[in-house]
């Protein structure tokens, strides 16, 4: 079995009497992409620095490939970073840039160029060498600080928030750009970001952190239908967080009482008692029609969804539960009943998750 990507072992980096980063563990895989996703202040950006070696810890253990750098500097790692700003030489040409570091590292120029050529051609940019930063979109801009790392052949690339200054329409073709090259070159990315919709589409896994510490790791698909706990629900994307009560469990299904209403659903073990229950919004979608808990409401919000516009987004008011957001197909008719056949897509219970 090979040595993970990435290993961390309880490891700590203080600054002073703050750890921004407390006892953290963690294995990341070769040749997966992996998102440090987290609010600001979290630590998922001294995580990253520390990969890189700019920062060191102040305990525990890193190893890259089953080597210990710990203690290394950055030059001695085999990694390479795409900044956030880009960080390119606005007074060189785009070959110039992606040329720079193996020109650095002792290659003769005639072969950096070589190869930078090679590199600029397999990221779509054979024909712009002789531009200057200026003259690029900020896209290209972002491919050329990714070719630029990437000709180092580093063991593993590290992304700073590399779409937080490109505009929603470009930020989303740049995320697709970059999962397609990592996957076509078996690249192992550590890919650091606040923007848990970016977290969702590119990663193979994500490490969600909170206060220095890791609240949940698993696929998008386990964070989001599986959530550990009401932080993490509500983190990975929009969740209704009301009041509920488990009424029994045995066997792996649950009965629960919410918002005046029954239902039953498959969920781990949880003692029987007040719950704190997490429902996502496009709960209401679907043949179901689900989660009734809107007798006597009163829509206090509406609007389209963005770019899925065959949905519409309504808040509103449910006694007893308080303010709910659903998706729903356009003006469709609002439930007047309460109905015992509730159905969702996620469900969390105080730390455990099912379906119902």
């Amino acid at each position: 079995m090979p040595d993970p990507a990435i290993r961390f072992e309880t490891v700590t980096k203080a600054f002073g009497l703050v750890r921004a980063v407390d006892a953290v563990s963690f294995d990341l895989p070769q040749g997966a992409l992996v998102t440090l996703l987290g609010p600001s202040g979290c630590g998922k950006t001294t995580t990253l620095r520390m990969i890189a070696g700019l920062e060191l810890p102040s305990e525990g253990r890193i190893e890259i490939e089953g080597r210990d750098v710990s203690r290394l500097a950055a030059a001695e790692r085999r990694i390479a970073m795409v900044f956030q700003s880009y960080a390119l030489f606005p007074h060189m040409t785009v070959l110039e840039n992606v040329a720079y570091g193996l020109t650095v590292n002792g290659a003769r120029r005639a072969a950096a160029e070589t190869e930078a050529r090679a590199m600029l051609a397999s990221l779509g940019l054979e024909g712009f060498e002789a531009r200057l930063p200026a003259e690029l979109s900020g896209g290209q801009q972002q491919r050329v600080a990714v070719a630029r790392a990437l000709v180092l052949r580093p063991k593993v690339l590290l992304f700073d928030e590399p779409l937080s200054n490109l505009d929603a329409r470009l930020r989303r073709r740049v995320r697709e750009d970059i999962r397609d090259l990592q996957r076509r070159l078996g690249l192992s990315v550590v890919y650091v970001t606040h923007d848990q919709q970016e977290a969702l589409a590119v990663s193979d896994l994500v490490v969600v952190m909170r206060d220095g510490r890791i609240a949940q790791m698993g696929t998008p698909t386990e964070l989001y239908e599986d959530p550990a706990d009401a932080f993490v629900a509500d983190f990975m994307g929009e969740a209704n967080v009301i009041a509920g009560e488990v009424l029994a469990a045995e066997g792996g299904r649950a009965r629960l009482a919410i918002g005046g209403a029954e239902v039953e659903t498959a969920m781990r073990a949880h003692p029987v008692g007040a719950a704190t229950l997490a429902v996502r919004p496009e709960a209401e979608s679907g043949e179901a029609r689900a989660v009734r808990l809107l007798l006597d409401n009163e829509v206090i919000q509406r609007w389209l969804a963005g770019a899925e516009s065959e949905w519409v987004t309504r808040t509103l008011y449910v006694p007893e539960a308080g303010y709910y957001t659903a998706r729903l197909e356009p003006d469709p008719p609002c439930p007047q009943a309460i109905s015992p056949a509730l159905t969702c897509r996620a469900l969390a219970v105080d730390g455990l998750a099912g379906r119902f």
